[in-house]
């Protein structure tokens, strides 16, 4: 998906690809005719690289990163940058003393209906804030050997979420309140994760958001946001797989919601890496490695209080 969107655009190219298996990587190689593959060692030290796509494994990114950074490369890395904080503000360290661009891949900021609820936001149309509602559901659970290593529900899943409801309300969460359960799959429990939980944060204001997360919905992949303010109410519904609305003397009938993330935020996606151009052309970043730190350090709170909860 991140290479289509790069050959896609007038002002990138794929020039390389790192990657440790050999079936994939010819694969890849052989759908980008042209494209040489490189172990890291050789990318970092090639003048012909200025920028690197990091969509590797969660444990590789931050050291990704830093190499990137001393070779002077500009960065893109999918979220998150670390799982551990204390490495994450090493690894933001070496970023910002070498002063590369950097963009941290929070998707749904870029999603075309997320961002017009942002600018009515942003435009005053509620007034101020009192409170955002943000549902997120997965379609179906991943295999809980996938818990042992994404670093959980909260790291994995709802770190979009507190990142989107920071993005929304434009303040820093002063609380946060949070519970999980495992009510999908037992072996995720087993796995020491969750697949179910609620999310509270609390905002200086007084405004609060509210995270409903689950590993299943049956019906694809369930993303709305609802913003109350004192002027009234925004929402965002679900994208559903066609437009077309039936309805008769039984009653309404509408399509499901598309199935995964990768067909949710396709356009979000092409226009996250748009951004990414923009950045390297000059802009400042819209999604920083700040936006990144801050939204584990939300997801670390919220597993505190789940664990405190349960004591």
């Amino acid at each position: 998906m991140h290479a289509a969107n790069i050959e896609q655009n007038p002002e990138t190219r794929i020039y390389s690809l790192i990657e440790p298996y050999d079936a994939y990587a010819e694969a890849f190689c052989a759908a980008y005719p042209g494209v040489k593959r490189q172990t890291v060692e050789e990318a970092m030290a090639d003048d012909n690289v200025h920028a690197v796509c990091i969509c590797s494994s969660t444990d590789t990114h931050a050291d990704l990163i830093e190499r990137a950074a001393k070779a002077g490369k500009a960065i893109f890395c999918e979220k998150p940058i670390d799982l551990d904080a204390a490495r994450v503000r090493d690894c933001l360290a070496v970023v910002n003393q070498h002063q590369v661009p950097f963009l941290i891949g929070f998707n749904r900021r870029f999603d075309p209906h997320f961002s017009a609820l942002k600018s009515a936001l942003e435009r005053g149309d509620l007034g101020e804030i009192t409170s955002v509602i943000i549902t997120s559901r997965d379609p179906a659970p991943p295999p809980a050997q996938y818990s042992k290593s994404s670093g959980g529900m909260f790291r994995d899943m709802t770190i979009h979420d507190l990142d989107m409801a920071r993005f929304l309300v434009g303040e820093e969460p002063i609380a946060v309140t949070a519970h999980g359960s495992c009510k999908v799959d037992p072996a995720i429990g087993e796995a020491g994760d969750i697949d179910t939980s609620v999310v509270v944060l609390t905002f200086a204001s007084g405004a609060m958001a509210t995270i409903h997360n689950s590993r299943r919905s049956g019906y694809g992949y369930d993303q709305r946001i609802e913003v109350h303010g004192e002027k009234g109410m925004l929402q965002v519904g679900n994208i559903t797989e066609n437009a077309l609305v039936s309805s008769t003397q039984h009653g309404q009938q509408l399509a499901t919601p598309k199935y995964f993330f990768l067909e949710r935020y396709e356009q979000a996606f092409a226009a996250e890496w748009l951004h990414f151009v923009e950045v390297l052309n000059g802009a400042k970043p819209s999604c920083s490695g700040d936006d990144g730190e801050r939204a584990l350090a939300l997801a670390d709170a919220a597993i505190l209080s789940m664990q405190l909860a349960r004591r």
